[in-house]
């Protein structure tokens, strides 16, 4: 049997991606992908959604969330695989990140404002309703009004840190991330954790505090990882016992990532799920995992 085609990080409407649950699961399923993970910002709201259409297909999903934290200015998403979503500690830290979002989306909106026809209305036209509001619904509404031509271009103009109209949003420590999603039966991965110019976003010092709290593994495989820092995560990886998984982090038509762009090994996969204690995999109709 061939190796199955497994993607681990994916994001759907209900936070920045750009299609439904339902849509983002079918797209797995065309794509020829086994697994697919939804792990959409701070937020289990798509989880029904996408369970009820995957059944129907040959895919398993892996519920799950990308939960955002902060080590000063620096920010570390933490994916978080088969979480208890009515977990009190979990529920309650993703409302405060998602308040704490929309407030700084609103905050920087208006400063955006007054610069560029630029309003809060474009903003909303731009999520659907319940979605997790962030930068990229406001570049979505840049994009939208001409300000700029696409996404991309939003993250390297009007929203770069550089620009004056960035401002950072308040999360948790990585530490308290990963105790989050463990305290929730979940396993927690550090995402793209070798994603800037400036290194890895943690240092060995933390990534041993976070392995002692249940740090599961690292995602090495991810187009924005820089090569360095590969060889560098992978080190770290045998070092301490990590699993390293590869994964497309989709957002539809939000970013250029494909689905399957970077696959996890079916080893990791079985880690996630002997692991997990908070929900299990959906396995839809034919699929051949877990």
């Amino acid at each position: 049997m061939p190796d199955p085609f497994i993607d681990l990080h994916a994001h759907s409407s209900v936070s920045d991606g750009t299609e439904r649950p339902a849509d983002l699961v079918r797209a797995a399923a065309a794509a020829g992908l086994d697994a697919v993970a939804l792990t959409d910002h701070d937020t289990t709201a798509g989880w029904a959604e996408a369970t009820a259409t995957v059944r129907d297909l040959p895919l398993t999903l892996l519920p799950g969330l990308e939960l955002s934290t902060r080590v000063g200015h620096r920010s570390v998403h933490v994916l978080g695989y088969l979480v208890d979503p009515d977990d009190h500690g979990l529920v309650a830290e993703t409302g405060r990140i998602r308040d704490g979002r929309l407030a700084r989306a609103r905050r920087m909106v208006e400063r955006i404002g007054r610069d560029h026809p630029l309003h809060w209305d474009d903003v909303l036209a731009q999520s659907r309703d319940g979605a997790t509001i962030g930068r990229p619904h406001i570049a979505d509404a840049l994009v939208a009004r001409g300000l700029e031509a696409d996404r991309s271009a939003a993250f390297r103009g009007i929203l770069h840190p550089a620009s004056g109209y960035y401002e950072p949003h308040e999360a948790p420590t990585p530490l308290r991330g990963v105790e989050l999603i463990r305290q929730a039966g979940g396993v927690p991965v550090i995402a793209h954790p070798a994603a800037s110019s400036r290194g890895i976003v943690i240092d060995e010092p933390m990534l041993r505090e976070l392995v002692e709290a249940g740090l599961g593994g690292l995602e090495v495989d991810h187009r924005e990882n820089l090569a360095h820092g590969k060889r560098t995560l992978l080190d770290w990886a045998t070092r301490y016992g990590l699993f390293v998984t590869g994964s497309s982090d989709y957002h539809g038509t939000g970013k250029p990532n494909r689905l399957g762009e970077h696959r996890t090994a079916r080893a990791a996969f079985d880690t996630i799920l002997s692991e997990a204690t908070g929900s299990t995999p959906v396995i839809g109709a034919g699929s051949r995992l877990p």
